[in-house]
């Protein structure tokens, strides 16, 4: 009999450590919402995420331009457009105006593909954020923000003190 302590599979959630400081459990469910968000939504830079920037874009961008909006290595994105073009959702070709660039273009496929990726996305951040009024979500926001601007802080001195 499974009791409410038992984890169900395909199911990830925290231990729950209600002796553990305030900063501790901060820091584990901010682990575990990365993890969630990681394996509900696509993570920040795969296949789909990359699809529905093009998408955003007009159907057409540059390979630099993507690369620069994603948070993972030239290679990687490299190696997620050679999948996405051997699958058939994208092309791509040198730029006519600058022709050491590639230009990223999405096929008919990959529009559809790119469509209803960007459909689900939009229903899981709705239904995910459901939990928490207009309001919540704005001082969520705001908490969030100046978090991010904290680490982004720490993250700078961390690298001035390495030079």
């Amino acid at each position: 009999m499974a009791t409410s302590e038992t984890q169900q599979p395909g199911r990830c959630r925290p231990p729950k450590e209600l002796s553990a400081s305030a900063e501790s459990r901060i820091m584990r469910d901010l682990g575990y919402f990365g993890h969630f968000l990681h394996l509900h939504a696509g993570g920040r830079s795969g296949k789909q995420r990359m699809l529905e920037r093009i998408l955003r874009e007009g159907g057409t961008i540059s390979q630099r331009e993507l690369q620069d909006t994603v948070p993972i290595s030239s290679a990687a994105v490299s190696e997620v457009l050679a999948k996405l073009e051997s699958e058939g959702l994208i092309t791509r070709t040198r730029s006519e105006s600058d022709k050491r660039q590639l230009d990223v273009t999405l096929t008919e496929n990959g529009q559809a593909e790119a469509k209803v990726c960007a459909e689900k996305h939009a229903k899981f951040e709705a239904e995910a954020l459901s939990v928490l009024t207009e309001d919540e979500k704005g001082q969520l926001l705001g908490m969030l923000d100046r978090l991010m601007e904290h680490w982004q802080d720490i993250e700078e001195k961390d690298r001035a003190v390495e030079k």
